[in-house]
């Protein structure tokens, strides 16, 4: 973009060119700014969205696993349990016990998900913002000229 801002030709023999042709060229390189940020937007959109869909792959399946290994903990206390108290009671007690950190973990889980802020394109945005002060740069230097 600097480049583009910087060179000047000539239409004429020595002359400056003309205020159409200036806008003419300016409202082609915005045209084509603006589709290569929007290019540049949804590349590391897909990308983030890439790693982020192998990632909650990978932790599904570490979860399912996890699930698994619960049930497993949660039959060996209730068996535990059921050496000095009737199985039922046993049962009752570690389901109650289950249901207490789950909540705790869903009120954990939630106020985490709030804090999450929303999938922003950093690179994109700080991108245009090199343009634009390169533009406003550019267009202050022409108007000393």
């Amino acid at each position: 973009m600097a480049d583009v801002a910087n060179a000047r030709t000539t239409t004429r023999a020595g002359d400056e060119p003309s205020t159409a042709e200036l806008v003419q060229r300016a409202t082609e390189q915005v045209s084509r700014l603006v589709r290569d940020e929007l290019a540049l937007a949804r590349a590391e959109l897909t990308e983030k969205g890439k790693h982020a869909g192998i990632g909650i792959g990978l932790f599904g399946g570490g979860g399912a696993l996890a699930l698994y290994g619960l049930g497993a903990l949660v039959a060996a206390a209730i068996l535990l349990l059921a050496l000095v108290m009737p199985a039922w009671a046993a049962a009752l007690i570690v389901a109650v016990a289950l249901f207490l950190v789950a909540g705790i973990l869903a009120l954990v889980g939630k106020k985490q998900v709030n804090q999450a802020g929303p999938p922003v394109p950093t690179a994109a945005v700080q991108s245009v913002r090199a343009d634009v002060d390169v533009v406003s740069a550019a267009v202050k230097d022409r108007g000393r000229a």
